[in-house]
């Protein structure tokens, strides 16, 4: 799949619906929490990327990247 700024935007309206309508699935819901994960999470994406066989350089900025650091967020602890 190629990742467009559309699919980006899709996506954070899919994420933002998934924090209303199921908070459960979440680990991180207030913003202080989830923007601490954040910087977790994209601190340890490259090693995500490796351990899950994704030949990914998450230094190259490219949509798909952007998305994974916010899904990680969701839930990184």
């Amino acid at each position: 799949m190629t990742y467009t700024r559309e699919n980006f935007i899709q996506y954070l309206n899919d994420i933002r619906k998934s924090l209303k309508e199921e908070p459960q699935k979440w680990e991180n819901t207030s913003l202080e929490d989830f923007l601490e994960a954040m910087v977790a999470h994209t601190g340890a994406i490259q090693q995500m990327y490796i351990n899950t066989n994704q030949n990914i350089n998450a230094d190259e900025h490219n949509w798909k990247v952007f998305a994974d650091i916010l899904e990680g967020a969701a839930i990184y602890e």
